[in-house]
């Protein structure tokens, strides 16, 4: 049985990061959705509940008799634990791609507490700034192909309060208890694409900025579906 995509995006940024692979995915006769994420912007902490329900909503709605693969890219790897947990649907397996990468059991922060420091100076009325306007211009043109893209996908990009980033979300032991596999864009990720191969998964390496997958999303979903062709 033919499993369904399940695009999560980082709830730092809006799911057009992943339109153009569910499209590409789509292309080649594959199921995949991207549930929407903006909302958990407005959420109560600890947020991961939020999250878990989000997405566990949208498969609720696939047909019952096809199993899932859980995509996550950036910030939403680490929720990936608690997305597979609340999944009405059997999870065939999952994809971290340029991803945080949870324990087996325990919990992980949403940001590293080094990380909160740069976070808290640039806080302002509760919320932070789009994630876009974090960084240098220099390291943020590259992410994007065109400046139409660039400017619909930080449109789309929601003003998370500080709390989410000072929160943490479990991994309930087992979520693993399936395939799963690792794909890297940027050096940023060496870290977590050397755990992944330490945990035994398929690693693979797309060389791309962060935003990788709306740059080539072809050959992204290509990737997806060829590490993935066993999972079901």
């Amino acid at each position: 049985m033919e499993p369904v995509f399940v695009l999560v995006h980082s709830p730092s940024v809006g799911p057009l990061t992943w339109a153009p692979t569910a499209q590409a995915l789509e292309a080649r006769g594959v199921t995949a959705i991207v549930p929407s994420l903006l909302g958990i912007a407005d959420a109560a902490p600890p947020f991961w509940p939020a999250v878990a329900s989000t997405v566990a909503t949208a498969i609720a709605q696939l047909p019952e008799n096809r199993p899932v693969v859980i995509v996550a890219h950036s910030n939403a790897g680490l929720f990936v634990p608690v997305i597979v947990d609340a999944s009405p649907r059997p999870v065939a397996g999952c994809v971290f791609v340029d991803a945080g990468m949870p324990p087996p059991h325990g919990e992980s922060p949403v940001a590293p507490p080094e990380f909160l420091d740069f976070l808290r100076s640039k806080v302002v009325d509760d919320r932070l700034p789009q994630w876009t306007a974090w960084w240098d211009e220099s390291d943020v043109a590259p992410m994007f192909p065109d400046p139409q893209t660039r400017a619909d996908v930080s449109a789309e990009q929601p003003r998370l309060p500080l709390a989410y980033y000072e929160s943490t979300i479990p991994s309930p032991p087992g979520w693993d208890a399936r395939p799963c596999a690792y794909i890297k864009f940027c050096p940023a990720y060496d870290d977590e694409a050397a755990e992944a191969e330490s945990r035994g998964w398929p690693v693979a390496h797309i060389p791309g900025e962060h935003l990788h997958q709306i740059v080539d999303p072809h050959a992204v979903a290509t990737r997806i579906a060829a590490m993935t062709s066993r999972f079901a």
